[in-house]
This record gives structure tokens, sequence and C-alpha cells, in this order.
């Protein structure tokens, strides 16, 4: 098989799969799924219709968990991590005292601050930042555990949903707190591995 050919820059585009033009650090709610690389059974099991989380699924517990606390945009509503991947309500709520420029939808910080390690706050204030983050840490900590720092843990990308009112969430709510229970109808159930 013959290398792509770099000399064709759509070849090697991604697509993005983000709404164009839409601002993901606007504040709202949000329902996203992460899959770990090839769908890798590797947060534990589901027994009896309940998640047993092993050691890397309570990694990804309480990396999901400091999520909320170092980030003070962010709350994490809803969540379930599952063999293969994790379902979680992120809701994004515009800090106090900040202020948006409209024409560019971005936070305003001038001039940035250094980040002290201390109070460290991120200068993005984005869903894909606070994702790439989330990934970032359990991927770091699972690999230490594993003793192989560059083994992949995350597919590439995140599927979001916008969630747009009270039935949306109630919907999103209701699917996160079933998913164990209808792991052997679950579409990620088979096209992982263990």
């Amino acid at each position: 098989m013959n290398p792509p050919d770099h000399k064709t820059p759509d070849l090697h585009r991604r697509r993005s799969i983000r709404l164009k033009e839409y601002d993901y650090s606007q504040s709202g709610a949000y329902f996203i799924t992460i899959c770990t690389h090839q769908r890798e059974h590797l947060f534990g099991e589901i027994v009896d219709g309940e998640m047993i989380l092993n050691e890397f699924g309570q990694i990804a517990h309480e990396e999901w968990h400091k999520t909320a606390l170092i980030r003070n945009e962010i709350e994490s509503g809803e969540f379930v991590i599952m063999p293969n991947h994790i379902h979680g309500i992120v809701i994004i709520h515009e800090p106090v005292g900040a202020y948006r420029d409209t024409t560019v939808r971005a936070y305003g910080h001038t001039p940035l601050p250094t980040p002290n390690p201390a109070t460290f706050e991120s200068p993005s204030k984005t869903l894909g930042a606070m994702v790439r983050g989330f990934k970032s840490a359990v991927t770091t900590r699972v690999n230490q555990k594993r003793g192989n720092p560059h083994r992949p843990v995350w597919q590439r990308n995140y599927w979001e949903h916008i969630i747009r009112d009270e039935k949306d969430l109630y919907n999103a709510q209701a699917y996160i707190l079933n998913n164990p229970a209808q792991w052997e109808n679950d579409d990620y159930h088979s096209r992982g591995t263990t």
C-alpha cells in the first residue's frame, strides 16, 4: 500500500463533528460521550446491571470529579463510567465578572495572568478544553499504572449533544442512569475488547 499523497492538503484535513459557528464556551448543558481506544473494556465490567469499576475506572471517576473542582465554569451533572466509554452531562456557567465580546465569542482576560499551579485556571473555557484536560489526566495516570506512557487510552474526539430544554435534560439523565442495566443492548457492548 502506498503512503497518502502529502501534496494533496484536502486529503489530510480532519472533518470536524462540531456545529459550525457554535460557541462551545457559552453557558449551557451538554451530553457527552467519550470512548476508549478501539472500544477496549478498560474501566471495569457490568455485573447484574451494575458497573463495577476497576483501578482504571476509579481513576476516570476521580478525574471526572476533579474537572469541576479545577474549572470554575464547569458543573458536572449525571455521569456514568462504562467498561469502554463514559457518558456525562457537563454544564458550563459563565464565571462571575467575566465579560463576553459577542463578536469573537470569547472570555476577556487582559492580560492573561501567569498560571499559579495552586490556583490554576484554564485559559480556554470550552467544552473541548474540558474534555481534552480530562482525557489527558486519565491517560497520564492510567499509563503510569500500566508502565507505558505512549499507549492510547481514548479514541480521538468525543460525541456531544447540546441539551436544549428540560425534557432533553431529563432524557439524557435517564439514559445515563439506565446505561449499566442496558449494557447487553448497548451499541458499545459488542464492539469492545477485554
